[in-house]
C-alpha cells in the first residue's frame, strides 16, 4: 500500500443487489458446461426413472405375498373350489351371502388359483426390483460426477476471473476496500459458491427430476390420491418461499459482516506490535467482539429462518402421509385399490415430499450461495483500469526526461490536492521532494507510476504523452524502494530476484553485495537458501530494507523512486547504503522522498512542497540561502538533534 492515498477509508455496507440478477450471472458461468450439463440431465433422467419404478415393483411384489396369503386361507380356498378357480363367482357368492365388504376387498385381488404365494413371480419382482434400483445408484454415482467436474471447473473459471480482475484494478480500489473484505471475497465467498454448486446444483436437479416421475407414477396408480397428495404442495411451496426471502437479507448481511470482521483480524494482526506498543489490545478486542456480536446476529437470524423451512416442510409431509393411509386404506377396503398399490403410493408421497424437503433444507446453502455470488460479482462488476490496445510500449532504451506540466490531481472531487504542478527532470537527474505530511509528496510519486490518472495537465516520459504509452511500459521503467518493505514467502534468492526475471545467481549476489545485505544473509543458517514467511519474521526491519534495496540494484531501473528508503536502517549502514545508491543513480532519473535532509543535500534539484504545491525550487545552498520553507525544516531537525544530544 503506497502512503498518502486514503488507505484507511472505508467504504459503508451497501444494500443487497437483485438476487435474481445475481441467480442469472451465475446461470451465465455455466454456459461453457452446457453439454455436461444436458449428459448429467439425461443420465439423471434414466437415473430417476429406474429409481421411481422400484416402488411399483416393490408394490407388485407386496401384492404376490398380500394376494397368496390371502388365497390360502382356508374359507377363500373353499369358496375358489367350489367355483372352479372363477374369482368373479366367489365375489357373487359372498355378495349374496350378506359379506359385501370382504366381496369388495376380494375383488381387486388376483388371486392364485393354487391357493398360495407365487414364488416364481415373487421372485423375477424382486429381481426386477434390484436390479432398478442398482442400476438407478450406478447412473446417480455417474451424474455426481459430472455434475463435480461442471462444478469445479466453473469455480476455477471464477477464481481465475477474479485474480484477473485484482490485477487490473486500480490503485483507488486497494485504497477504499478493506484489505481482510476483499482477501474474504477471494477466499471465503469463492469457496462458499464451490461448496453450493457441488452440493446444491447436483441436489436441485436430482429433485427435480424426482418430483416429475414420481407425479407421473402417482397419477398413474390414483389420480385421486394424487390430486389429495398435491394439495399440500402450494401452501409447502408459499411457507417456503416467504420463509426465504425473509432469510436471503440475512445471509447477505452474515457475509458482509465477515468480510469486516476478517478486515478487522487482519489489520490487528499485521499491527499487532503497535496495538501492544499502545495499548490498544483491549479496544481492539472491543471492536473485534461488537463486530462479532453482530456477525453472529445475522448468521443467528439467517440459519434460524432458513432452519424452519425443512420442520415446516416435514410437517406438510406427516401432514400429507397420514392423509394418503386413510384415504388408500379405505381403497383397499373397498375394492379399489390393491394394497401392493397403497403400500408404494405411500412410498411415492415420501418421495415426492423428500426432493421438496431436500431443496428447502438447501435453501440455507443457496441463499449463501448469493450471498456470496452477488459479492464475488460486486468485486468483477468494479470499474478496472482500461489499457487501449493501440498504445505504445517503450523500449529499453529511453534516457528518463519527466515533465510534469500543470498537473492537478485530487483523490476526492471535493478535495483538491495537486493543483497545476509542474517539473522537468533530465536524465539523470537526482530530484529530492521534503515537506510535511499531506502535502502531496508521495501522491506525485503514485501518479508518475500511474497508479493514479491525472485530472488535468499533462506527463511525459522521453516526450512521450502517458496517455499514449500502456501502464506497463510506464511502470517497467520504474523501480521503487518504499519505506514500508514487502517480503514474500520464498528464499531471500527468489525475494531480491523479483526485480529482474531471468537473473543469475551471481547477479543477485552482486546487488546484495551493493546493497550492504551480503554480511548479514551468510550469517543465516542457510545463507540465500533461508525460506522467509509472508511477515519475514526472523529478521529486523533493517534487514528486510536491505533486501528490498538490493532487489532495486537488481532491477537496474531506467528512473529510480526511493521513498524513506532508509529510515529503518542505523545510521553507519545509510551512509553505507546512500553511497552505493550514488552508485546505482549514476546515468539513472531519480526521485527521493526524504524527511532526513542531511541524506538529500546534493540533489540536483530539491522540491519544497506544501498542500500540493511547490513553493521552493534549488540546490541545498540556494534554499538555505532563501531562508523560507527549507532553511526552517533544515534548522528544526539539527537544532531538535542538538537537543537530544545535550
Amino acid at each position: 500500500m503506497m502512503r498518502g492515498g486514503p488507505q484507511n477509508a472505508r467504504l459503508p455496507i451497501g444494500k443487497s443487489k437483485n438476487t435474481k440478477a445475481t441467480a442469472k450471472a451465475m446461470v451465465k458461468r455455466f454456459n461453457p458446461e452446457a453439454h455436461f450439463l444436458i449428459a448429467a440431465l439425461i443420465i439423471g433422467s434414466f437415473a430417476v426413472a429406474f429409481s421411481v419404478v422400484g416402488p411399483k415393483l416393490l408394490g407388485d411384489s407386496i401384492n404376490v405375498i398380500f394376494n397368496g396369503i390371502v388365497a390360502s386361507n382356508s374359507k377363500v380356498k373353499a369358496l375358489m373350489s367350489l367355483c372352479h378357480q372363477n374369482q368373479a363367482c366367489v365375489t357373487h357368492y359372498l355378495v349374496t351371502h350378506g359379506q359385501a365388504h370382504l366381496a369388495s376387498m376380494l375383488s381387486g385381488m388376483a388371486l392364485s388359483s393354487n391357493g398360495g404365494v407365487n414364488f416364481h413371480q415373487l421372485l423375477t419382482l424382486s429381481g426386477e426390483t434390484a436390479g432398478a434400483y442398482v442400476l438407478g445408484s450406478v447412473l446417480s454415482w455417474m451424474q455426481g460426477f459430472i455434475m463435480a467436474g461442471v462444478a469445479q471447473r466453473t469455480v476455477k473459471t471464477m477464481r481465475s476471473d477474479v485474480e484477473n480482475k485484482l490485477a487490473k484494478l486500480p490503485l483507488s480500489y486497494f485504497d477504499t476496500h478493506p484489505h481482510g473484505d476483499i482477501l474474504s471475497r477471494v477466499t471465503n465467498d469463492i469457496d462458499n459458491i464451490s461448496t453450493v454448486i457441488q452440493q446444491g446444483l447436483s441436489q436441485l436437479l436430482t429433485s427435480i427430476l424426482t418430483i416429475i416421475g414420481v407425479l407421473v407414477m402417482m397419477f398413474w396408480i390414483s389420480p385421486i390420491l394424487a390430486v389429495v397428495s398435491l394439495i399440500t404442495v402450494p401452501l409447502a411451496i408459499f411457507g417456503a418461499g416467504q420463509i426465504a426471502k425473509r432469510s436471503q437479507k440475512q445471509f447477505t448481511s452474515q457475509w458482509k459482516e465477515t468480510g469486516a470482521l476478517n478486515g478487522h483480524v487482519e489489520e490487528m494482526h499485521t499491527g499487532h506490535n503497535l496495538v501492544r506498543t499502545f495499548g490498544r489490545s483491549k479496544a481492539s478486542m472491543n471492536t473485534f467482539n461488537s463486530m462479532n456480536e453482530r456477525m453472529y446476529i445475522a448468521s443467528f437470524k439467517a440459519q434460524f429462518l432458513s432452519g424452519i423451512i425443512q420442520p415446516m416442510m416435514q410437517f406438510f409431509s406427516n401432514l400429507n402421509y397420514v392423509t394418503i393411509a386413510v384415504i388408500g386404506g379405505y381403497r383397499v377396503a373397498t375394492g379399489a385399490m390393491s394394497f401392493g398399490n397403497v403400500v408404494a403410493f405411500t412410498q411415492y408421497a415420501r418421495q415426492f415430499t423428500q426432493p421438496m424437503t431436500q431443496i428447502a433444507s438447501q435453501m440455507n446453502l443457496l441463499q449463501s450461495g448469493l450471498a456470496s455470488a452477488e459479492r464475488v460479482f460486486e468485486l468483477l462488476d468494479a470499474p478496472q483500469e482500461v489499457e487501449l490496445k493501440d498504445l505504445t510500449t517503450l523500449n529499453s532504451t529511453i534516457a528518463g526526461h519527466i515533465k510534469m506540466d500543470n498537473v492537478s490531481f485530487c483523490y476526492a472531487a471535493d478535495k483538491p490536492l495537486i493543483d497545476s504542478f509542474s517539473l522537468e527532470v533530465l536524465p539523470g537527474q537526482t530530484v529530492a521532494i521534503v515537506g510535511p505530511t499531506g502535502a502531496g509528496k508521495t501522491t506525485i510519486v503514485n501518479l508518475l507510476m500511474r497508479f493514479y490518472e491525472i485530472n488535468s495537465g499533462s506527463i511525459t516520459l522521453d516526450g512521450m504523452d502517458y496517455s499514449s504509452l500502456s501502464r506497463e511500459s510506464v511502470r517497467s521503467s520504474f523501480g521503487m524502494v518504499l519505506q514500508d518493505t514487502w517480503l514474500f514467502g520464498g528464499t531471500i534468492w527468489e525475494n531480491i530476484a523479483y526485480g529482474r526475471q531471468g537473473a543469475s545467481h551471481q547477479e543477485i549476489e552482486e546487488a546484495a553485495k551493493a546493497a550492504f545485505a551480503d554480511r548479514f544473509i551468510r550469517t543465516l543458517n542457510h545463507g540465500y537458501d533461508t525460506h522467509l514467511d509472508g511477515e519475514a519474521s526472523g529478521l529486523s526491519e533493517g534487514q528486510k530494507q536491505l533486501l528490498t534495496i538490493a532487489r532495486a540494484f537488481l532491477a537496474k531501473p531506467t528512473v529510480l523512486i526511493l521513498d524513506e528508503a532508509t529510515s529503518s536502517v542505523d545510521s553507519r549502514t545509510e551512509v553505507l547504503i546512500q553511497d552505493a545508491m550514488a552508485r546505482l543513480r549514476q546515468g539513472r532519473t531519480s526521485f527521493v522522498i526524504a524527511h532526513r535532509l542531511s541524506t538529500i543535500r546534493n540533489a540536483d534539484i530539491i522540491l519544497v512542497m506544501e498542500s500540493g504545491r511547490i513553493v521552493e525550487k534549488g540546490h541545498h545552498e540556494e534554499l538555505i540561502a532563501l531562508r523560507g520553507a527549507y532553511f526552517r525544516l533544515y534548522n528544526s531537525q539539527f537544532t531538535e538533534a542538538s537537543v537530544v544530544d545535550i
